[in-house]
């Protein structure tokens, strides 16, 4: 049972991203001088000026992304509807909750989430990034700052590390697939295409469970959908060895990566070679599902719904279709609710990714 006499701070963690054209250099600069992105021997002298020279190359090759999408991400404006939509539906459960953003490389930055959970005066905290999957180069980078940062002064801390496999995060994904399928004149012929944000693969060598944990999350959205045959084959990350089937019908599935930056090997296969194989295949009905992305940004927008739109019809595929964004769902702030929930009931967290740490006084 949640004390409701107690407040919570819930801080939401998100990359960011630039609002305007003029910040993308200053956002890509922020984002490659994170040791937990860029880390080698000596990196505490050579970071910054490596730093300023990828982030003045990238920042002239994904500006027409951020154009085609209005000039800026609306990432910071969805995450900050998500954390209302959490705040409202937590107080509607009787906890008393104040939600902050905290976003990694652009404003609003950790220290000013800190400022407003400290002016709040929570006496007990939530930390929960909003990506799915772990990484050390996402919940891992912005957890790091935060702790860098924030002096808990003997108040219980919940982290989130992961929501994978979450029931009702899954439910969520589930409803954007479906909502796609409609759109479609035979959903059952439709080739669905799981799209993850690529990380190095030297990262995953590390130990790095990302790559493990969108495959399950990928495995159980099929099998919560309904899309899966009472038989399958062993789980196949590369090729899409289930055989899902809607109504009884098979439905293929593949998963590939994007947003691969640099020279270094990323996980593969990448999006547009994807929809290259699908087209040489014959494929005329892709949906596109942002397996990784819980809200709307340059990613989903611009690189899937925009560039490889244009592959897709290159391609000679009929009709591409993306799912959209989880964004503030209903079904998605329930989830979030959920997760705050039982992070804050803590025995009933243990099988959730919730890791419970006490602050020393």
């Amino acid at each position: 049972m949640v004390p409701t006499t107690r407040r919570v701070g819930v801080v939401l963690f998100q990359l960011g991203g630039p609002e305007s054209l003029e910040a993308i250099e200053p956002f890509l600069f922020n984002l490659f001088c994170d040791p937990d992105i860029i880390d080698f021997p000596f990196a505490r002298i050579g970071r910054k000026p490596l730093a300023k020279l990828i982030s003045t190359t990238r920042a002239r090759k994904v500006q027409h992304h951020y154009e085609v999408i209005g000039g800026g991400s609306p990432i910071r404006r969805w995450t900050e509807r998500q954390a209302k939509a959490l705040q409202e539906s937590l107080s509607a459960d009787g906890i008393d909750a104040r939600c902050f953003v905290a976003m990694r490389y652009w404003h609003p930055f950790t220290d000013e989430a800190i400022a407003q959970l400290e002016a709040a005066e929570c006496d007990e905290i939530v930390l929960l990034p909003l990506y799915p999957q772990y990484s050390s180069t996402t919940t891992g980078s912005s957890l790091n700052e935060w702790r860098r940062r924030f002096n808990a002064d003997g108040r219980t801390v919940h982290s989130i590390e992961s929501f994978h496999l979450d029931a009702l995060y899954l439910d969520s994904l589930v409803e954007k697939i479906n909502e796609a399928l409609e759109r479609f004149p035979a959903p059952a012929d439709v080739q669905l295409v799981f799209s993850a944000h690529s990380v190095p693969v030297a990262v995953i060598e590390r130990g790095d469970p990302y790559q493990r944990q969108i495959q399950e999350t990928v495995a159980a959205v099929m099998q919560r959908g309904g899309l899966l045959a009472p038989t399958v084959r062993p789980f196949d990350s590369a090729q899409g060895g289930l055989h899902q089937a809607k109504d009884g019908v098979p439905l293929p599935w593949r998963l590939c990566y994007q947003s691969k930056v640099g020279a270094s090997k990323w996980l593969q296969p990448s999006l547009r070679s994807t929809l290259r194989d699908l087209g040489a295949d014959g494929s005329k009905y892709v949906c596109v599902v942002p397996i990784s992305f819980v809200s709307d940004h340059v990613e989903t927008l611009g690189e899937i719904d925009h560039e490889a739109r244009e592959l897709a019809a290159e391609m000679g595929i009929r009709q591409f279709e993306m799912t959209e964004g989880l964004n503030d769902s209903p079904a998605f702030i329930a989830a979030l609710t959920g997760l705050v929930k039982n992070a804050l009931g803590v025995s009933a967290a243990a099988e959730s990714g919730v890791e419970r740490l006490v602050a020393a006084d």
